[in-house]
């Protein structure tokens, strides 16, 4: 990636330049200490106290210059408020519009001293990671603990920055009652279904949000999609209204939320579809998992395709998808496994998603971006329950001439009908962005760049002990080129294939891959097999289990808005990451068939917590994981969303094949076999983090 440095150059305004933190200055004493500890030629400890001295007084710099410009704006407002008072009592139309421009005016310096704050915040955590690292001490913990509480801790002002808070209410505040008094002589922002909101407000309330963003529900969900944005802020972002499309967005929701209706509105009924053509309950793993195999081909040609158009490919997902699931329905009148597998892989080929994430990452406005991804993870999960509910609804059997509808054709018959009708809505409703273009192409290729959007992220201490600007493998082992300008020019570059983009994987993100890959490979084995495993021991029907999967995707949501807005403002997301982890090997224990005999309750509860701690390690891991991916891969084809779909697609392959081979030795060893590749993997994985715990921030 650029280096840091380089770009904190280039967003510098330029008349506060002596104001920003030296980070060139404190990166080259921190290679300086570095060096001189290797050698032993210098004592840590002094080391420690001399580049905490050098650390107060950047920020105390910056404090200062901080006070002073927010006395100034104060003074400013002070002096509008008496111009205000005196049009309360003769109000005069062009001395109010005056007013606003000059109350605007002050909120457009307000946004500069934000950006000012956000900047220095970002390189101050970039410093204290770098220190981390190369002096092998949790230098971070200790300066951030021993300045948190303090009385005379500078620290606190520049993440605290309540006075801002206070400019900014009452810039907000003015120009709302400018705009009061205005009657219907000037009424260009008066919305009557809403409150009123100036552009200036807008932007002043999204750069307060990205500054004070701590983690919560939203931004919790919104981590899941692994959608890429930009590290460091700029001040005059613009707002292409052109790219972004209301009803497109929601077109690629909806194309989120069928899919995912679509992978598991089969899974009740999938065992008995295959022993209904001739085949064993457990080749219902290759009917499921048929669809995974095309999916790790159809996300490469989609997320290249999305280079070019959205419109194109969704058409193509939606076409694909109709006679996919028309196959599906048809293989029973037909007599054919062939022709029930053919028609999964078909469904597989007309997977989206990458174009989903794509449109929202590079086409939603960034103030809105997160709420976009909360949406495309809120309706996963919400299709993730649907298929199973729909599945347990459609248990009848008829005939329409000769085609056959019973409850296992019923499913590909209605989401034939439900992606036919998505195409006709599409093909009216969607409106292709003006940035997709030969021109714009290029510039699509450097726009989402992992985001520092949690630059103050849980209050004064966990930003600085949590966050991880850094991405990628360099010299300085954190993402940074310390080299020439070639060096940076040739960082620029995204990886142009798979094996590039794995080459430019660090270790730490290697093993929360791994993560990924165990979670979903643990939830497709308890998920695909329900249905043989249910019926073997306990005799359950297709509704039976179709409520039990339907109740366990109910879960996601309400699971997630305790951990986002509760546990991950208790607790660092790596604990959560490794406590997750082993709940999810307790969920794989107790899902053994030990002790005779196997109960309802044993198998329920084994699945539930299975189930539940591997969402809540999806949610952290994808959230840590788009902190620390390389830059390079956060644009072009081969980026950092699809290796984690590629890994996950793999995992449930893998998951799904394990099924349909153990299922020759017979049903009742299927449980324990298939729960053993889970149990070993779960515990690499946690073994893993162990090793990369301190790396993990």
């Amino acid at each position: 990636m650029v280096a840091f440095g380089k770009k904190l150059k280039e967003r510098q305004i330029q008349e506060w330049q002596g104001y920003y933190i030296n980070y060139k200055l404190m990166k080259k004493k921190v290679r300086q200490y570095a060096q001189q500890i290797e050698v032993g030629t210098q004592d840590r400890r002094h080391v420690l106290k001399d580049f905490s001295r050098m650390l107060d007084n950047q920020i105390e710099k910056i404090v200062l210059f901080l006070l002073e410009q927010q006395g100034l704006l104060a003074s400013r407002i002070a002096e509008l408020n008496e111009q205000q008072e005196a049009l309360q009592k003769q109000p005069v139309i062009s001395q109010i519009s005056q007013l606003r421009e000059a109350y605007r005016e002050v909120g457009q310096d307000l946004l500069k001293l934000l950006f000012f704050i956000e900047i220095n915040a970002i390189g101050l955590r970039k410093i204290l990671k770098k220190v981390d690292k190369r002096f092998g001490y949790r230098f971070t913990d200790y300066y951030v603990k021993t300045r948190a509480n303090h009385p005379y801790s500078q620290l606190q002002q520049v993440f605290k920055h309540v006075g801002l808070g206070a400019v900014v209410g009452a810039v907000s505040r003015n120009l709302h009652e400018l705009q009061e008094h205005q009657g219907s002589y000037l009424s260009i922002y008066d919305q009557p279904a809403l409150p009123f909101q100036d552009p200036v407000v807008d932007s002043m309330k999204a750069a307060v949000d990205r500054l004070t963003h701590s983690t919560n529900f939203l931004n919790f969900l919104g981590q899941h999609a692994l959608i890429l944005q930009e590290e460091l802020p700029t001040p005059d972002e613009p707002v292409d209204d052109q790219k972004y499309h209301f009803m497109s967005l929601i077109l690629n929701l909806a194309n989120t939320f069928l899919y995912m209706v679509n992978t598991y509105i089969i899974v009740p009924t999938a065992d008995d579809y295959s022993m209904s053509l001739g085949a064993a309950a457990t080749v219902c793993g290759i009917v499921i998992g048929s669809m995974a195999v095309a999916q790790v081909f159809s996300s490469v040609y989609f997320s290249a395709w999305s280079n070019k158009s959205y419109f194109r490919p969704l058409v193509f997902s939606s076409i694909v998808l109709f006679i996919g699931n028309a196959m599906y329905a048809l293989a029973y009148d037909f007599n054919s496994i062939a022709v029930l597998i053919l028609g999964r892989l078909f469904c597989g080929l007309g997977s989206a998603r990458a174009v989903n994430r794509r449109y929202i990452s590079d086409c939603v406005p960034l103030k809105i971006r997160m709420q976009a991804s909360a949406g495309f993870v809120s309706a996963s999960a919400l299709g993730m329950a649907c298929g199973p509910a729909l599945a347990g609804l459609l248990q009848t059997n008829f005939k329409i001439y000769k085609l056959t509808f019973n409850q296992n054709t019923l499913p590909g018959w209605v989401m034939s009908l439900a992606w036919l009708i998505y195409l006709a809505w599409l093909w009216i409703s969607f409106k292709e962005p003006s940035h997709v273009t030969e021109e714009s192409s290029t510039a699509q290729e450097s726009t989402p760049e992992p985001v520092e959007n949690d630059v103050l992220e849980k209050g004064l201490k966990q930003p600085l002990l949590l966050s991880s600007e850094d991405k990628g493998v360099t010299e300085d082992g954190d993402g940074e080129f310390d080299g020439s300008d070639e060096a940076s020019e040739e960082a620029r570059v995204s990886a142009t294939s798979i094996g590039s983009a794995y080459r430019l994987l660090t270790p730490s993100v290697k093993v929360q891959l791994l993560i990924y890959f165990m979670l979903k490979y643990a939830m497709e084995i308890l998920l695909s097999e329900s249905s043989v495993v249910t019926t073997y021991y306990f005799g359950w029907s297709t509704s039976s289990v179709a409520i039990f999967l339907a109740c366990l995707g109910l879960t996601v949501l309400p699971v997630n808005i305790v951990v986002g807005s509760y546990i991950s403002n208790m607790f660092e997301d790596r604990q959560i990451l490794l406590a997750s982890q082993i709940m999810v090997c307790v969920g794989i224990l107790l899902s053994f068939h030990i002790i005779s005999p196997y109960t309802v309750p044993q198998y329920v509860c084994s699945g539930l917590i299975l189930f539940v701690s591997a969402e809540v390690l999806e949610g952290v891991n994808l959230a840590l994981l788009s902190r620390v991916m390389s830059s390079r891969l956060a644009r072009g084809t081969f980026n950092g969303g699809l290796l984690s779909t590629e890994a996950g697609t793999l995992a449930r392959v893998v998951a799904d094949g394990t099924i349909t081979l153990v299922g020759y030795m017979g049903e009742s060893k299927l449980l324990n076999i298939t729960l053993l590749p889970s149990l070993v993997i779960c515990i690499a994985s946690i073994v893993a983090t162990c090793f990369t715990y301190n790396s993990l921030y």
